[in-house]
Formats: C-alpha cells, structure tokens, sequence
C-alpha cells in the first residue's frame, strides 16, 4: 500500500526527517515563574510526549525582556532558561525527535507592564490598537517607542546571542519569527512602518531589518540550521493590515532567501476570510511555491487529508499542525493507522499547570 505523503521521510543535506508531520509553534504560558523558564516536569514531558513529530518548532521563546509580549512565556537569554531548555531537548532527542527554538519578539504586540512601565519597541510609534495578555488579564495597547538605531543594534545583538544559547541548549536549530503581526512584521507592513530611514519606505528598506538580523546569526549558528517563518495575507489581526505592497514585499523576500542555504522557509495560509480584500493572495502555499527552491513548510488548518493532498500536489515539503498537537501528542501515529483525533480544550491553552497541556491520553484501540 503507498504510503501516506505526510509519513514519508524528507532528506535534505539540512534537514533528515523521520516524517514530514511538524509541530507548529505554539504559545502556552506555561513558564509561570519569576525567570520565565521552561521546566522539566511540564515542558520537558509536553515536547517529550510529541517526540515523533518529524520535526518539533517550540512555543515562541524572547530573546531579551524587551522582547516580550504575553505573559509565563519562556526566554532564551537567560543561563537559568538555557538549562531549562536542555532538558527539554535532551527528552526529545531520547525519544529520537528533532526540535528547533522559534526566537521571538512582538515588537509593539506587548505592554508597559512588561517593561517596567517603559513603552514596548516597534519600528514606529502607532498604536495597534489591539491587546496584550499582561499578568494582569488582557489590556489595550499602547503607541510604542520608535526603534533607534541603537534600539536596533541591540536587537540584532539579542538574536545573535539567542541564537548561540539555542545551541548550547542543545536545540537542533532556531525558527526566526517573522510572522503573525509582530516585530519584523512591522518593519514589513508599510501601515505598521512609516520610517523615513534606511528601514523605511521602499520594500527593500522594510526588509532591512530582517536581513541583518539572519546575516548576523548566521555568523554563529549554520544557515542549515536556521528557519524563518512569514504570514503574508495575515489581514486585521494583530494590528495588521495589507495593502497593495504587502504581498510584493514577501515576494521580494522569499526570493531573495533563494541566496541563503537555510533550513526551511515555514509559510501560513491565511487566518482568516481574506477573499475579499484586494492584496490578498488566497492560497499561500500555491502562489510561493514557484518563488522559492528551498525546503517549503505550509501551516494552518491543515487536516491529514489537505496535508496529504498539498505534499503531493508538490506546493510543499512539510506541514506543520498546531492545536491537533495540544491534544493529540500521537498525532502521527493516529495518521498512521487512520484514527480519530481528540479534540482540544480552549479554555486550557494558555492556563497554568497540567491541565490540557500534558494530560492528553494517546489513542487506544476505542478510538479506531
């Protein structure tokens, strides 16, 4: 019987998978303690249990305290997180499993309560108008700070710095989030970005950031190692909006990563109905494709069908799943034998503790 697309193996000189099925990046807010570091006995056991994964990409980790937008997220700058973090990936790679750290900034996505009343970072001083998830609950946003120069060396220093504890914490590479509304996003959108300097303005200046970011750690980390993760029709999420540049923008981008042996370039399909808007592209995977010659990743709500059917129509390598993962830690063996999946907990995703976080139970044969 042919085997299922999504269970082959994928071997490139970057990357050796035992199955094309990846574990999305996913937000928890379990590091609910004073250093924000990732513990054995909740994400050790969590990322241990989802181990067969082809490839696991972990919550999104900041890489400074500037960095951060949501509360109990774990860091990556810390020598207390880096040692919370060898746990983790010594459990995966016991049970044969491979694992990258998405490094994150949110850039205005975040609040003064997290910066000691200091206002959060961003490329220009506009409001998203959305929220952030404070250890006080929920709290509207506020107009950022404007990046400097200074700012922006920083930060590429914080990414560089991440980078090198990703690997002292035995992570097998690092995902930059460049996606979903936040830091580099900004400096993408032009209604997000209205600099008037060498990172503003033309689509090659918004992208500037970016690329000094990637050709600084990639001076301490192989680009073999490294993924980059985009959403180009992200619309009215985030305090993102498109406009008739947005999806020139990731063009010029994803083709231009054409000149770097990387990973993997991990791409969402759109969150939302964007069919109306005029600037969106509808299918993300079929339009990038073509663009781009180097390992695709497609991601957002994907079934085992569409995973499937989208490996083998060749408009991407791998698939990554969220929350099938939450609540499935067996995912691929239950696309293995055909099972039923479980069905998650909302209310659970960003709680504290066990509870919907590693007390999902794997198949057993009622589920068939």
């Amino acid at each position: 019987m042919k085997k299922q697309p999504l269970l082959t193996t994928y071997n490139t000189p970057n990357l050796n998978l035992n199955n094309r099925v990846v574990m999305a990046p996913m937000t928890r807010s379990r590091a609910n303690n004073d250093g924000n570091i990732p513990t054995d006995d909740l994400h050790g056991l969590y990322y241990e249990q989802r181990a067969t994964a082809g490839l696991i990409i972990s919550e999104g980790s900041q890489v400074s305290t500037e960095a951060v937008g949501y509360v109990n997220t774990p860091g990556i700058y810390s020598q207390e997180q880096i040692e919370g973090w060898k746990n983790v990936t010594q459990r995966v790679h016991d049970k044969n499993g491979k694992i990258f750290i998405q490094l994150w900034h949110v850039g205005r996505m975040s609040h003064p309560d997290f910066h000691n009343g200091e206002l959060p970072l961003a490329p220009s001083a506009l409001n998203p108008n959305s929220q952030a998830y404070t250890p006080n609950g929920f709290k509207d946003t506020v107009t950022p700070k404007a990046m400097t120069q200074t700012d922006i060396d920083k930060t590429i220093a914080d990414f560089v710095q991440a980078s090198k504890n990703a690997l002292e914490a035995g992570f097998d590479g690092i995902e930059i989030h460049s996606s979903n509304g936040y830091l580099f996003h900004q400096f993408f959108n032009a209604t997000s970005n209205i600099r008037t300097d060498k990172y503003g303005g033309s689509i090659e200046n918004r992208a500037r950031f970016f690329f000094e970011v990637l050709d600084a750690v990639k001076q301490v980390i192989p680009e073999a190692k490294i993924g980059v993760r985009f959403n180009p029709s992200l619309h009215n999420i985030f305090g993102m909006t498109m406009d008739e540049e947005t999806i020139p923008t990731f063009e010029y981008i994803i083709k231009k990563l054409n000149n770097y042996n990387l990973a993997y370039v991990h791409l969402s399909e759109p969150f939302n109905d964007v069919s109306e808007v005029p600037f969106a592209v509808t299918e993300i995977a079929k339009h990038f494709r073509p663009l781009y010659n180097g390992t695709l990743m497609i991601n957002a709500n994907f079934t085992q069908e569409t995973g499937n059917k989208v490996i083998e129509n060749g408009e991407a390598d791998l698939v990554a799943y969220g929350k099938p993962f939450i609540s499935n830690p067996d995912l691929v063996e239950r696309f293995e034998n055909n099972l039923d999946l479980s069905e998650w907990d909302s209310d659970t995703f960003y709680t504290t503790g066990e509870k919907g976080y590693t007390d999902y139970p794997k198949a057993t044969k009622e589920h068939a």
